[in-house]
């Protein structure tokens, strides 16, 4: 896509686009509600024009084609299953459209199936089927013309969580197996890192981000991307000294606390902008007050607080302290198990809370 903008009306939905996905990638579009991203995914598809750019499908550009003559398929959240039909007849409709021999079709359905694990089950009527077997009969029936490009919006949406976290696992395995470029829409950071290989990150109609999963995370762009992908405590401050990969933050609380973290690829701060530290969860440490988080190792911030919640996650316990001056910050530590080491905390405690230096990340938007 090259500096592709969707207008409808007075309304940009998509602006001045340039995204290149690479080649047999899981790729995800991730954004709240009317970030553009289904309009995107729309355009590739062919059911929308862009005002303005164009869109290029291997090398080709694809301004006019419409769908049907678009080597591409769509997966939508409601699977569009024909009901009279039964499930070979559902995944072979697309063969039959093209006119392919009945002993053909018989065995690219039979391949289709056994790609989406259900084999056995082309006789069923597609009501007899559960939602996640549903799912998987839309797959294989978009997945049997081999497109060049399959296009996912939203297809989990209606699943219950646990039957959604098996299907990620699955999509991603099929489109492995497969080695089709798959483009998948999602408001769900859950399912974007899970299966992507990359992740465009929208807001507003213009891409905040995009990267590896790992890399966003891990060194998120700006505030926005901090906040949507994962969880993050936001400090703000102002940047006295910038050297070295390394920002000093000036946190206004009583007697100003001096914080240190590490500045984003490129970051152009200056002395005495002001910035957000970005804190993720599980990097904050708690401590017994009057003790270190870090175990008395360089380059750990350590300041008082307490323990207003502390909330038990299964596998994780979540605490929200509150920090004079600096406000509420969440951390996320391993929950003990029955004889497990450590030391839980109860609301009123008073702790030490801190990081090291080289989690904490400086953000200039």
């Amino acid at each position: 896509m090259v500096g592709v903008t969707k207008r409808f009306g007075p309304v940009v939905a998509v602006d001045h686009m340039d995204l290149a996905i690479p080649p047999a990638s899981f790729t995800s579009l991730l954004g709240p509600s009317g970030c553009g991203k289904t309009t995107t995914l729309r355009m590739i598809a062919g059911f929308e024009q862009p005002t303005e750019g164009e869109i290029f499908l291997a090398g080709r550009p694809i301004a006019g084609v419409p769908p049907y003559q678009r080597n591409v398929n769509t997966v939508f959240q409601h699977y569009a299953l024909f009901p009279h039909m039964d499930v070979s007849q559902n995944v072979g409709y697309g063969l039959r459209q093209r006119k392919v021999d009945k002993a053909e079709e018989k065995r690219r359905v039979g391949e289709a199936l056994e790609l989406v694990r259900l084999s056995g089950y082309g006789a069923r009527r597609t009501w007899e089927l559960s939602g996640g077997q549903q799912q998987r009969v839309a797959l294989a029936r978009a997945l049997i013309n081999r497109p060049a490009v399959l296009l996912l919006d939203e297809p989990l949406g209606a699943l219950d969580r646990k039957l959604r976290h098996e299907m990620q696992i699955e999509l991603k395995q099929i489109q492995h197996d497969v080695g089709i470029t798959f483009i998948y829409v999602t408001h769900d950071q859950e399912e974007a890192l899970t299966m992507s290989d990359m992740i465009v990150v929208m807001r507003d109609g213009l891409i905040q981000q995009q990267g590896a999963p790992e890399v966003l995370y891990r060194g998120p762009a700006n505030r926005f991307v901090a906040g949507f992908i994962g969880s993050s405590n936001f400090v703000p401050g102002r940047l006295a000294e910038a050297a070295d990969g390394r920002g000093l933050v000036v946190v206004k609380v009583a007697g100003d606390v001096r914080l240190v973290g590490r500045l984003t690829a490129g970051d152009r701060s200056a002395a005495g902008d002001e910035v957000t530290l970005a804190l993720r969860p599980e990097n904050v440490r708690l401590a017994p007050a009057g003790t270190s988080p870090g175990g008395g190792e360089a380059g750990w911030a350590s300041l008082a607080g307490r323990v207003r919640s502390d909330t038990y996650l299964g596998d994780q316990r979540e605490y929200r302290v509150e920090v004079p001056g600096l406000g509420e910050l969440i951390a996320r530590s391993q929950a003990l198990g029955l004889d497990g080491p450590g030391h839980a905390f109860r609301p009123g405690d008073d702790v030490a809370v801190g990081w090291h230096e080289g989690s904490a990340l400086v953000l200039t938007s």
